[in-house]
């Protein structure tokens, strides 16, 4: 697979979002690349748009925020454990539950276009295993 081309702002989202364990909302993205030379919500929204598009990066829809993508090829639906504690969020694939998740709204006459599952806990560390 190629790499796909990059815009300077999208890079740089990327590259803070892969340095971190957490999700980050696009206030705290501007607030931590200020130094970078963004300026306005306005590039971090584009730029998470972009890189959104691309497959590149993932929302958060509990958190209102993004995390990057660690799997660019996704053959299942994309999960996330997300820590209440600590706020690390890990993503992970799950194709058995996909499909019986898409089988019991399929009953209903409901097709499935995307699948993303977020679930809250907490992670091992902040669990003391």
């Amino acid at each position: 697979m190629t790499k796909p081309k990059l815009t300077r702002n999208q890079q740089l989202v990327l590259d803070r979002l892969a340095a971190s364990s957490a999700a980050l909302s696009a206030y705290a993205l501007l607030d931590q690349l200020r130094g970078a030379g963004l300026r306005a919500p306005v590039q971090v929204y584009r730029a998470l748009e972009a890189l959104g598009q691309k497959g590149l990066v993932h929302r958060i829809e509990s958190l209102n925020a993004y995390v990057a993508c660690c799997a660019h090829d996704h053959q299942a639906a994309a999960g996330f454990a997300i820590c209440d504690d600590c706020g690390e969020v890990t993503e992970f694939a799950f194709p058995a539950s996909e499909q019986g998740l898409k089988s019991v709204v399929g009953e209903a006459g409901f097709e499935t276009r995307h699948m993303t599952v977020e679930l809250h806990g907490r992670c091992a560390a902040c669990a003391g295993h």
